[in-house]
């Protein structure tokens, strides 16, 4: 192998690498869209950090054989969800149903500084950890 195409390999599997621990739980992002996978009922991203009044396209691709909700706010909002009393989502932009192997986008504008959870509360999801965290910095 050349010196040329042994450094193209080398910077190709760093990147790799950086890709992967970057879906491990965790992103800091100033963009404009976040990829949020769902496999084995589980969010690719736990806690995310985005500037206030910054439109942000979120990206959900879930790829289970199971559907999914991604329900963002703060505590009332994630009560009044956890009764189970709206079969799907889709007419707020932080309240969105997954169906099983689809991708859905939705657009969000968080305006003031603060932190807001996002869960799936479809029966049992919850517990098992489907769980994460959007802190919102002020810009």
């Amino acid at each position: 192998m050349t010196r040329r195409r042994w450094l193209a390999a080398a910077a190709l599997a760093g990147l790799m690498v950086i890709a992967i621990g970057a879906g491990q739980g965790a992103a800091d992002t100033r963009g404009r869209t976040i990829e949020i996978d769902i496999h084995y009922s589980q969010f690719s991203l736990r806690t995310l950090t985005v500037p206030a009044g910054v439109p942000i396209r979120f990206v959900l691709v879930n790829t289970d054989p199971i559907d999914h909700e991604w329900i963002v706010g703060g505590d009332a909002v994630q009560a009044r969800h956890r009764t189970g009393t709206e079969p799907t989502h889709g007419a707020r932009p932080t309240e969105r149903s997954i169906p099983a192997g689809t991708t859905v986008e939705t657009v969000v504008t968080f305006e003031a500084p603060g932190t807001y959870s996002f869960v799936c509360h479809l029966p049992q999801h919850e517990a098992y950890g489907m769980v994460g965290r959007i802190v919102v910095s002020a810009g």
